[in-house]
């Protein structure tokens, strides 16, 4: 049988965290789980868990901060927020303070497995072209890759081909960030420095066929990628 990684939950509320930690142990991943801040933040630095599901609002310390300090001495572990906070510049927040994903309460277990497993599936495909619909949906947009229309209300915008496979890939790997590097290689196959600047120039046109809805915005992690929120 083999042993999922190490997930370190930090949760103030005694019976929820005793839910979760109860249902990711039957799918055999080990779970250390704390009630305050300052306890997780020392479990976090003595056992280096792959993953941190952390609550937003913890009796001792905001979340956010929480995040923000491992984040200066750990950039690769994958932080997971847990919150009734639900409002645009919350959800902005948590991404900007570290955040690799972001679950509302209340929420379902299937969906936590669903987003653990993606979290720590590092060579997971950007985009699975089996799961690739005829239809997606980003906030209140609708998008139709195959056609290369996104759709506002009762606005369509065509989008260019590059333009389309650059929105496909944001959205497969959305609330996540995707480094440039990956995105380059992916459209371009190259990541010379022209179309670097290429790829901002998209990444503007993008930002601003979106900007009707304020709950999706294109969010830019200097010197590492982009991430599409939801």
């Amino acid at each position: 049988m083999t042993i999922q990684p190490t997930i370190l939950l930090i949760e103030d509320e005694f019976t929820l965290g005793e839910i979760v930690k109860e249902s990711l142990e039957s799918r055999q991943f080990t779970v250390i789980q704390c009630e305050s801040g300052r306890i997780g933040l020392q479990k976090f630095f003595e056992t280096k868990p792959s993953l941190v599901i952390l609550d937003v609002m913890l009796p001792d310390a905001d979340g956010f901060e929480l995040a923000r300090q491992i984040r200066q001495t750990n950039k690769e572990v994958a932080i997971l927020f847990l919150t009734a906070k639900s409002l645009p510049q919350h959800v902005v927040e948590g991404f900007e303070s570290g955040g690799n994903d972001y679950l509302k309460k209340p929420f379902s277990l299937e969906e936590l497995i669903v987003r653990i497993k993606v979290l720590l599936s590092r060579d997971r495909l950007l985009i699975d072209e089996s799961e690739l619909s005829d239809v997606l949906e980003i906030g209140e947009y609708k998008f139709f890759p195959q056609r290369q229309l996104l759709q506002y209300q009762s606005e369509t915008k065509k989008l260019s081909s590059r333009e389309a496979e650059l929105l496909k890939l944001l959205y497969f790997s959305r609330n996540r960030v995707i480094e440039r590097k990956t995105i380059l290689l992916k459209l371009w196959n190259d990541d010379h420095i022209f179309n670097s600047r290429s790829l901002d120039v998209f990444i503007t046109k993008l930002r601003k066929y979106l900007s009707q809805d304020r709950q999706v915005q294109i969010i830019n992690y200097r010197g590492t990628g982009y991430k599409l929120v939801m």
